[in-house]
């Protein structure tokens, strides 16, 4: 698959643990931005999601579309159909 992740969550989000947990256990390549540490990353956030409710998957494809991911049901089931 061609694309890159970008997870966006922050700390103490028991939804976003179980999904860094996932991606841990399928060792999938994905740039982690936590929403708390960083302004511009909750503002990239909110403009493609319009909230900044986490956690949210961004996946960017190499023809230069992106698919916004929430929910953490939503982001465990893609990650493990397609990387599994």
């Amino acid at each position: 698959m061609d694309e890159k992740l970008i997870l966006y969550l922050r700390d103490y989000c028991g939804y976003c643990a179980m999904v860094q947990e996932v991606i841990s256990e399928l060792t999938v390549e994905v740039e982690q931005r936590n929403i708390w540490e960083n302004d511009s990353w909750q503002n990239e956030l909110i403009a493609g999601q319009g909230s900044s409710t986490v956690p949210v998957l961004c996946r960017m494809t190499a023809v230069g579309e992106t698919h916004w991911l929430p929910e953490s049901d939503a982001i465990i089931r893609y990650l493990i159909q397609t990387y599994d």
